[in-house]
């Protein structure tokens, strides 16, 4: 009886930073994403980070936009 050989299992993808998770996003809001940073991004964030990493980048984007429409039409 043969044994089998152990398969050369891969070291558990690194967890992914914030500051990954932000470029992620960033990147995401422009549309412009390189291929292998997609891949590993893929491999270590997972899917909730992205979600929450996005609705509150979305709503700081608003945020902002509403103070400079506020800041440029008030009276002086």
């Amino acid at each position: 009886m043969t044994s089998p050989e152990p398969s050369p299992q891969e070291p558990p993808p690194a967890r992914a930073t914030l500051l990954q998770i932000a470029s992620a996003v960033f990147w995401s809001f422009f549309g412009v994403r390189r291929g292998k940073d997609m891949e590993r991004d893929a491999v270590t964030i997972k899917p909730l980070h992205i979600v929450i990493a996005g609705l509150v980048a979305g709503v700081v984007f608003v945020l902002l936009l509403v103070a400079l429409v506020t800041f440029l039409t008030r009276k002086p």
